[in-house]
């Protein structure tokens, strides 16, 4: 099953960026569920497809040739600092940061769609996700922002870590947590951006906190969640990507469909644990 995607390369480039998507997508997603903003990806997402029917309308009407994945990029790193800074305004609100952009980002939307005449096939395989829209340059585009992202979280685990359990002890700690809260959004923003290649813009949201629902579930510490939910994300994207190439359908549907069975799945070894407990301690 996987000869096609080791003859063609565009199906190549496909499998290897989606192996990288299931690295970071739950690796940046771990430290998101524990600090309870999993809605900051929604959020994002929707101004990343702001900017990518942005990138599209100018190319329409005005001829400028601007990659839509740059476009979104773009716009996905800018939603992410407004984030930020309305964090600071609404100081005993901030949850409320996030649905502002969201509909931000939903109404630059609909704007820049109806302006270059409603939807078409690219925009649709933003929408879901695609097997044969990963280009070379799309491919070491996001291969940088992994390898950033990789060493980011790799040197700043201890900041990220304290940070996502005790705000306020990070801060008295010395940790600067505005500062690392930023870079940590913004490293979000690039992922998401990233990603919609594979998953698509409305269902990006979903691998970087299925997988780690269901790591919740099984894992015993934080390292371990991690690791559980990058296994989890890996498994998803690749049996996602292979089973939607032979079915003919947006990868990003079934990427997302295999995460909820790992969810089921786990869910249900655990409630079989406790019952396995329960009978050998009464037993």
């Amino acid at each position: 099953m996987l000869v096609d995607f080791f003859t063609y390369d565009f199906l190549r480039y496909t499998f290897f960026t989606g192996m990288l998507i299931g690295i970071i997508a739950p690796l940046l997603g771990t430290f998101i569920v524990v600090r309870r903003l999993s809605l900051i990806a929604d959020a994002l997402s929707h101004v990343t497809l702001a900017g990518i029917a942005f990138g599209l309308m100018m190319e329409k009407l005005f001829l400028i040739p601007i990659p839509a994945l740059y476009s979104g990029m773009a716009f996905s790193v800018f939603g992410s600092v407004l984030i930020e800074k309305l964090r600071s305004v609404y100081n005993a609100y901030q949850e409320i940061a996030i649905p502002i952009i969201l509909s931000g980002g939903v109404g630059l939307s609909v704007i820049f769609i109806a302006v270059a005449d409603g939807f078409n096939t690219d925009l649709f395989n933003y929408l879901f996700g695609s097997v044969s829209a990963v280009s070379q340059n799309d491919f070491f585009m996001i291969l940088t922002i992994s390898i950033f992202v990789i060493l980011v979280v790799a040197f700043f685990y201890k900041e990220l870590f304290t940070l996502s359990f005790d705000e306020e002890h990070a801060t008295i700690s010395g940790i600067h947590a505005k500062s690392i809260h930023l870079l940590f959004i913004v490293l979000t923003a690039l992922v998401i951006a990233a990603s919609i290649r594979i998953v698509g813009v409305l269902l990006v949201s979903a691998l970087m906190t299925l997988p780690v629902a269901a790591a919740m579930r099984l894992a015993k510490g934080f390292k371990q969640m991690m690791y559980l939910s990058i296994l989890f994300g890996e498994i998803s994207v690749i049996v996602g990507i292979i089973s939607g190439y032979y079915l003919n359908i947006p990868p990003g549907g079934t990427i997302v469909m295999v995460s909820i069975f790992i969810l089921l799945l786990s869910i249900g070894m655990k409630k079989f644990n406790f019952r396995l407990k329960k009978v050998r301690e009464t037993g």
